[in-house]
């Protein structure tokens, strides 16, 4: 009985730190839009919701302007933590995200509604067109194609639309990204 109980304590311990050592490469990563809450404990003149502008930051008060597009929320919390230490000892940062607005894809070209749509979740080809009321009758299902990155750093992304309808090569239904365009002509 009592190995039995050191073995799960073990175990527990072992999984417990496992995954507070895991790596946060599937943290979600804030996007312009997204709307966050900053406090600091015990300074309740430091609470503010911050939306993430545009240019990827937001302004916290004594911090100032700090760029979050792309970060984690730890991240973030340590950076506004790191400009806060010149006015405050030790500051205890947390950060919130109150809304994934900003997580967008958006859907041009020949689907039933055409436009932004927003991804609670790990989102697919397939899924962005069903969530975009799927093709429309005049849509060339073997030119669909997603367009990545911005400005000179584009990437075009083929879709084999019919091999990804039959089943057969799933292989570029690929998982989207905030900003990427899936485009339907």
């Amino acid at each position: 009985m009592v190995r039995s109980l050191f073995a799960v304590v073990g175990l527990v311990a072992m999984w417990s730190g496992q995954c507070a050592a895991a790596p946060s490469e599937s943290a979600y990563r804030l996007n312009p839009g997204d709307v966050v809450m900053v406090s600091v404990w015990q300074e309740d003149s430091l609470k503010q919701e911050a939306t993430v502008l545009p240019d990827g930051s937001i302004t916290f008060p004594l911090a100032g302007r700090i760029d979050v597009a792309g970060l984690d929320v730890a991240s973030v919390e340590k950076q506004v933590a790191s400009k806060l230490e010149k006015f405050l000892p030790d500051p205890n940062v947390s950060v919130v995200v109150k809304s994934n607005a900003g997580n967008l894809v958006y859907v041009q070209g020949k689907v039933i509604k055409p436009g932004p749509v927003q991804m609670s979740g790990p989102t697919a080809v397939l899924q962005a067109l069903s969530m975009s009321g799927g093709l429309d009758k005049f849509a060339d299902e073997s030119e669909i194609m997603v367009v990545r990155g911005t400005g000179t750093s584009q990437r075009i992304l083929p879709v084999r639309y019919k091999d990804l309808v039959t089943g057969r090569d799933m292989s570029t239904n690929f998982q989207l990204q905030a900003g990427d365009t899936l485009v339907v002509p």
